[in-house]
């Protein structure tokens, strides 16, 4: 083991002998941080504990607090975005990335109105006190003193630990859905008067008893294969999802890729019926334009921030299987114009038209008629940004959720003119699978 000291990290690779979804896990249950991520990308895996430097943003403003220095603070401004980059920019930790999260609130505020925006927090990022990066059996690890960096060594090192629990199904089919049938009844009469094209209805499932979220995190991903994975407590927020795709993806280079998701069939253990449903979603009118217009939104919210002529649909109506269900799927790409940065990127993009609708302002008035609660996290987005300027953001959906000692999933369902409550209904059901069957009880309410 060779360890070499930076300015600000210590830094040292070790060989792996599991799979990282494990060794994340075990990070992410061994308390040497209260405050963690894990994100996984691709095939890439990081975890990411402590706090060495955080920004939040609220309607208030922006705040920058680090190690050792001063806190930044920054009043609220007609694009809150350029707050975040600027603060971004005063981070004095080199090779930094910082990890967090984005609320789907941030969408009602992202242009400086904060009507809507409420009390919370609109964004958390995090510069790490400890980091793993895994990659193809090895690991590097850095941490803020060699102290810290030992504690993460014995941590990757220690042997696997014991089984966890075994999930506990929640049937999500005998959840009441009067509210949420009633509300696409709504819905889909304003669509029909005009008042816009479409809209994202989500419906909220309370979970009972104590959950164990890693060991439901380590099911779940072994039951699912998501665009991108996460698992993170952070402000007081704790989710795992297993998201279907992406809000934006951004490259060192200025590479920009959005990947809508829409159109819906469930994913089964049958081969047979699984053509059938694929066959049956490619064949629906209401499926396919539901996912024409996302892409077509995709690709016109790219335009502003994107070089003239180089925004493209590389991959059109693809079928994508994710956890139970599969999706019609498409890529839109483009190169990032001079001047503009990730941030432009994911400004014009967030939140993500399959989670929202078309066009976005109409749909929001939309959802705040017809849901229960706001969203949170729920629709936002977990995303990691690098002094390098990539980024990468994945669409939360497919989480379950935990705060205040309430745990609750969420899903929701995209409502057109030619939508039906009891459809709509079913196919909340259908996302809700991906976690509600991996829910691992508590070790109290396991043993019961």
């Amino acid at each position: 083991m060779n360890i070499t000291a930076s300015r600000h990290y210590y830094e040292t690779q070790l060989t792996l002998t599991e799979d990282p979804l494990t060794c994340a896990a075990r990070l992410a249950d061994s308390g040497l941080y209260e405050s963690y991520v894990v994100y996984e990308n691709g095939g890439n895996w990081s975890y990411a504990g402590g706090v060495r430097a955080e920004l939040t943003l609220d309607r208030d403003g922006a705040r920058l607090a680090q190690e050792g220095l001063p806190e930044v603070v920054l009043p609220w401004m007609d694009q809150p975005l350029r707050l975040v980059s600027e603060l971004l920019d005063r981070i004095e930790v080199p090779y930094w990335r910082a990890y967090g999260w984005a609320a789907f609130e941030l969408s009602y505020a992202k242009d400086g109105v904060r009507e809507h925006a409420g009390d919370g927090r609109l964004m958390h990022l995090v510069v790490p006190r400890a980091e793993v990066r895994f990659g193809a059996g090895h690991a590097l690890l850095r941490a803020a003193d060699q102290a810290a960096l030992d504690a993460l060594v014995e941590t990757v090192a220690a042997p696997a630990p014991e089984t966890r629990g075994r999930p506990r199904p929640l049937d999500v089919y005998a959840t009441d859905g009067t509210h949420y049938r009633e509300a696409v009844r709504r819905a889909v009469d304003e669509i029909n008067a005009g008042e816009l094209h479409k809209v994202i209805l989500s419906r909220v499932v309370e979970v009972p008893g104590e959950v164990d979220l890693t060991g439901t995190y380590v099911a779940g991903r072994r039951g699912n294969n998501p665009a991108r994975s996460f698992m993170l407590n952070l402000g007081g927020t704790e989710a795992i999802g297993f998201s279907p795709e992406i809000v934006v993806q951004v490259s060192e280079e200025g590479r920009v890729v959005s990947q809508p998701l829409a159109g819906t069939r469930a994913l089964t253990p049958d081969a047979l019926v699984n053509e059938s449903l694929r066959a049956d979603l490619f064949g629906s009118p209401k499926e396919v334009y539901e996912h024409a217009i996302s892409v077509k939104t995709g690709a016109d919210e790219l335009l502003d921030v994107c070089v003239e002529g180089s925004v493209e649909v590389p991959e059109f109506m693809a079928v994508r299987e994710r956890g139970s269900v599969q999706h019609l799927a498409s890529r839109v790409a483009g190169k990032l114009a001079p001047g503009r940065e990730a941030w432009d990127a994911f400004g014009a993009v967030f939140p993500a038209v399959t989670a929202s609708g078309v066009p976005k302002e109409a749909a929001y008035d939309s959802i705040r008629r017809h849901e229960t609660e706001p969203r949170g996290l729920y629709s936002g987005a977990v995303l990691t940004v690098d002094h390098t300027g990539a980024m990468d953001a994945a669409l939360v959906l497919r989480s379950a959720y935990r705060k205040d000692g309430r745990t609750w999933l969420r899903a929701g369902a995209g409502i057109v003119g030619h939508s039906t409550p009891d459809r709509e209904f079913e196919e909340t059901c259908e996302k809700l699978d991906s976690v509600a069957r991996y829910l691992v009880p508590a070790g109290a309410e396991a043993a019961r």
